[in-house]
């Protein structure tokens, strides 16, 4: 697919008239190297079609990514659904606490966001999402195998993200220790054994050497607390009316490139570190997420549409959920 999007690229552009050059900042924690770097490679490709020539730039801290396109030093960004929350509310309630269980509702939520009769919410006055990748579940890796239920965490120590409201809320809620944390040093502290307890989808598993922080006794709570999304942001102003709609339509075929990569780095994580829970704990985590989404909304950090949007399509998934039988909101 590469080779023909180059060559396409090759013998359109000219057509279109002047190829306007444009940067785009990507948050990867492998740099140039990583997954999520290679896919905006096919990106580019795509964009000079459309005329616009992205330089790209690979930043291991997603903080400084972030400031550089609030500077405008970027046209685009690409970073996680939680740091994007400034910049769409809509799109970032995506990553919502328990909201997307599989693979399969991320699909149809990637496909239904990126269909022409949702522009109209992934746009802002000044920012625009071209498009969602999925980057996986987020599992809970503790120190401790004991600590196997909610009510274990008590008084723990977990690796917050710092920038995230929803993260502190949850935490608050099970009765546990917020320890500040960021994307670039959460795993570091989870390793060190500064913490007992960290949140992370399985791409960060090995690159980020997190079964030094499982040691012997640590172990992966296999219970989807999230689902983790890189979102493209873009300044609308840099880019064509259009282009966000075909931005987003692109984006959207690389989903299952995005999946396969998921796929390789669960399958990295050794057996002996999951731990399943029973189906009743399952049905309980899932109420409590459940409610602790409602209050996000009341207090206006998730944006109410896309929590309906996404119990339609995990209900179509589900139909047997409690929460689809008893028409919960």
């Amino acid at each position: 697919m590469r080779k023909l999007l180059a060559i396409a690229a090759m013998t359109l552009a000219p057509l279109a008239g002047a190829v306007e050059d444009r940067n785009v900042c990507i948050y990867d924690p492998l740099g140039s190297s990583g997954p999520m770097f290679g896919l905006m490679k096919d990106y580019r490709e795509f964009a000079l079609v459309e005329g616009y020539n992205m330089k790209l730039h690979a930043y291991t801290d997603e903080k400084i990514a972030s400031d550089d396109f609030k500077a405008e030093q970027c046209d685009a960004v690409v970073m996680t659904g939680a740091r994007a929350r400034p910049f769409s509310k809509f799109a970032s309630t995506i990553e919502a606490i328990g909201a997307v269980p599989n693979d399969d509702v991320m699909r149809d939520v990637v496909m239904t966001i990126s269909a022409p009769g949702a522009a109209k919410y992934m746009k802002t006055e000044r920012y625009e999402v071209g498009g969602v990748i999925p980057a996986g579940a987020v599992y809970l890796f503790v120190n401790d195998r004991s600590i196997d239920t909610v009510e274990e965490l008590s008084g723990k120590r977990i690796a917050t993200l710092d920038y995230d409201q929803p993260s502190i809320k949850l935490v608050n809620h099970v009765g546990a220790a917020v320890v500040p944390s960021n994307s670039a040093n959460f795993s570091g502290k989870f390793n060190n054994g500064s913490v007992d307890v960290a949140y992370a989808p399985a791409i960060a598993y090995k690159p980020l050497e997190m079964y030094k922080g499982l040691g012997e006794k640590g172990g992966i709570m296999r219970y989807n607390l999230a689902y983790l999304d890189f979102q493209l942001v873009m300044h609308r102003e840099s880019f064509g009316e259009e282009f966000g709609q075909k931005s987003r339509q692109f984006v959207s075929t690389l989903f299952d490139r995005a999946v396969k990569s998921i796929k390789h780095h669960t399958d990295e994580i050794e057996a002996h570190y999951w731990m399943d829970l029973p189906d009743e704990d399952v049905k309980k985590y899932n109420e409590m997420l459940r409610q602790v989404r409602i209050t996000l909304r009341d207090e206006g950090v998730y944006d109410g549409t896309m929590l309906r949007l996404l119990k339609k399509l995990r209900c179509k998934s589900d139909p047997a959920a409690a929460e689809c039988v008893e028409n919960l909101e």
